[in-house]
């Protein structure tokens, strides 16, 4: 039997998750309708909301999400699963349990790195501090995600790491909180863009030292009240402008 709590807590996980594909699709971050962020239900560990294929993140409403279990089959819902998304969120959900969600895009700036020959996040800002030793690259482009083999592989490569950047691909940020994974999603755009414009100049990076990246990540690293006053802005300004998110 489902409280009365476990009820608000789904009602609420999926509000949340729904204000971030929206916001994230206002800030450019999608790619046509393809791209997928998953959570998992709050109280389980096997099974998890994903937004599903067909709908555009900016009509995207909270009753429009998934509910679908690791081996494909849809719990809850009227819509069909993306077929990459099953393979690529399932199997970081089954091997990463404190990956509670997982949130993959092509967003322009961050994908540009990878489709660089040794693209690496150079330490040249304070805010690409933040990724400092949470960074993982897969080399090695494969074709699209569409079986458990190409899901696990991508899973080793992201280890014990919170962003894995995708050769030729994307990029996947996971975390054990919704509110901090998406801002370090937000963020890491953010500081690819910076560092591409940097780039452009045609001048050296001005590389931080280890000893100053390490001291400047301890400071941030547990910093996440911002993360969750982000999170809690985007709602006020969508249930403001796009209130039908909520239903």
């Amino acid at each position: 039997m489902t409280s009365s709590h476990d009820k608000y807590s789904l009602f609420q996980a999926k509000i949340d998750l729904t204000a971030t594909l929206r916001w994230a699709d206002r800030l450019g971050f999608t790619e046509g309708i393809c791209n997928h962020f998953s959570m998992l239900v709050p109280g389980t560990t096997d099974r998890f909301l994903l937004n599903p294929q067909g709908i555009h993140w900016s009509e995207l409403k909270a009753s429009d999400l998934l509910i679908v279990n690791p081996e494909g089959h849809v719990l809850e819902g009227k819509h069909q699963i993306e077929p990459t998304a099953l393979f690529i969120h399932s199997r970081i959900h089954l091997n990463r349990p404190s990956a509670k969600c997982i949130l993959h895009t092509h967003m322009p700036y961050a994908t540009a790195l990878t489709c660089l020959a040794g693209g690496r996040l150079e330490w040249c800002s304070q805010s690409a501090l933040r990724y400092y030793g949470r960074v993982a690259y897969d080399e090695t482009f494969n074709g699209l995600a569409l079986d458990v083999a190409e899901g696990d592989r991508m899973c080793a490569r992201l280890g014990d790491c919170d962003i894995l950047f995708l050769a030729n691909h994307g990029v996947i940020v996971v975390g054990d909180d919704l509110a901090c994974a998406f801002d370090d999603l937000y963020y890491l755009e953010r500081v690819c863009q910076l560092q591409v414009l940097a780039h452009s100049t045609g001048l050296p990076l001005k590389i931080i030292s280890e000893e100053v990246c390490q001291a400047t990540f301890e400071q941030i690293k547990d910093s996440r009240e911002q993360s969750y006053l982000f999170l809690e802005a985007i709602k006020r300004i969508l249930t403001r402008e796009s209130p039908e998110f909520l239903e």
